[in-house]
């Protein structure tokens, strides 16, 4: 099954409505790194991420991964070998979005599988699904509020994709 994107609030999945929030300035086909769009498309989910400091495995068919001190996602465009990739950040000297955050953001985050196959730098990167609390605009990743987010979890697994457009 698909989780649809109906309108820039609103994730449909089966009979579930989820009120969201996307990337400050819309949706795009072409995405450009730090445009603060959300790429159109249809696109496999990774693993989910969690703070296992913070919260007990939630109830998923997604491989739980535990989010440690040292891990980054890089979205450094002169970084040809780690764009748009999970790091371990050891003092490197790349841009990265880091995910063991003070706030609560990423708690919890599914990687949304934007240009990571055949990766092209600069054409966007570290776009998830994670959480909020009063759905602010994202820079360009789908944000959710923690019961729903846990509630998707539950019905998720691996082959289900996400429909942005």
């Amino acid at each position: 099954m698909t989780i649809i994107l109906k309108n820039k609030e609103t994730l449909l999945f089966d009979e579930f409505i989820f009120k969201c929030s996307i990337g400050k300035k819309g949706l795009i086909k072409n995405k450009i790194e730090g445009d603060k769009k959300t790429p159109k498309g249809v696109f496999s989910l990774g693993n989910l991420y969690y703070r296992k400091d913070r919260h007990v495995k939630p109830s998923t068919k997604l491989k739980c991964i535990a989010i440690k001190k040292d891990m980054g996602w890089c979205d450094d465009v002169k970084s040809k070998k780690n764009y748009n990739k999970i790091i371990r950040i050891k003092k490197k000297k790349v841009h990265y979005e880091k995910l063991f955050r003070k706030d609560y953001k990423y708690d919890f985050l599914i990687p949304i599988n934007y240009n990571t196959k055949k990766t092209i730098i600069g054409k966007g990167s570290a776009i998830f699904i994670h959480l909020t609390k009063k759905f602010k605009p994202t820079l360009g990743c789908v944000a959710l509020k923690k019961k729903d987010f846990l509630i998707l979890l539950k019905l998720i697994n691996k082959n289900t994709k996400i429909k942005l457009n």
